[in-house]
């Protein structure tokens, strides 16, 4: 079912979504208040969905912000967040597949790339899930981690970067696909559920033909031992980077 809801307290933002599918979780709000933004860059947003970073970074940056969606029925959920947001002249949701942009647009186009992509390798043992939306989300049915660098590659600018929240378990998958694609890890953020959990995502950002040297930045911890969420958490989503 399709419904409308607030963006946290983003300035009033609204989001829409629908249950059937999916909504837009903690993972999304951690990337946006991760990345380092200005009002100069060309900003892409890979594995869009129904616009969440998008609406979130056009918050924190005037710049344009492209957003990528190839499911049919969320890119239609996404440009409906936009529209209903007035936020058409800064932001522009194509239904494409990640892995057409390199025909799409010239090297060295864009100066920022962030995505939340699927998570979970597609094998032999893999529990796909039956609604098709869902599945592509969470699986690597249609893109991978080297489909998402090796684009990267050919359409950031020289020391341009990229920006992704992932399981940490991928953590060595998602560095070596990077260093294939020419981009060095800069920096990485751990988050954890509760503070003497294991972490279980990860926040990473890449420059394109970087130097090396990686920056570990603090932890995050998103819940109290109660299970309520941190003043960090809550800090995020009263529309503040703590």
């Amino acid at each position: 079912m399709e419904v409308i809801n607030d963006l946290l307290n983003y300035n009033g933002l609204k989001i829409v979504q629908n249950s059937d599918w999916f909504s837009f979780s903690l993972d999304s709000v951690l990337l946006s208040n991760f990345v380092k933004v200005n009002n100069k860059q060309k900003i892409i947003d890979f594995c869009t969905g129904n616009a969440v970073i998008p609406l979130f970074l056009s918050t924190k940056s005037k710049s344009k912000i492209l957003g990528v969606e190839l499911q049919k029925e969320v890119y239609n959920l996404a440009v409906k967040s936009v529209n209903i947001n007035k936020l058409e002249d800064q932001i522009e949701i194509i239904n494409e597949d990640v892995k057409n942009l390199k025909k799409i647009y010239e090297t060295d186009s864009f100066d920022l790339i962030t995505c939340n992509p699927p998570y979970f390798k597609l094998n032999d043992t893999s529990n796909i899930n039956d609604n098709d939306v869902k599945a592509k989300a969470r699986h690597e049915i249609s893109l991978g981690l080297d489909d998402i660098f090796n684009c990267a590659k050919k359409i950031l600018k020289n020391n341009g970067k990229i920006a992704l929240v992932h399981r940490t378990d991928r953590l060595i998958d998602i560095i070596m696909s990077m260093k294939a694609n020419n981009i060095e890890p800069k920096r990485i953020q751990f988050i954890y559920p509760f503070k003497n959990a294991e972490s279980n995502m990860v926040l990473i950002e890449g420059t394109k033909n970087g130097r090396t040297g990686l920056k570990v930045e603090q932890n995050i911890i998103v819940h109290n031992s109660d299970g309520t969420y941190t003043n960090y958490i809550n800090a995020i989503f009263n529309g503040g980077s703590k």
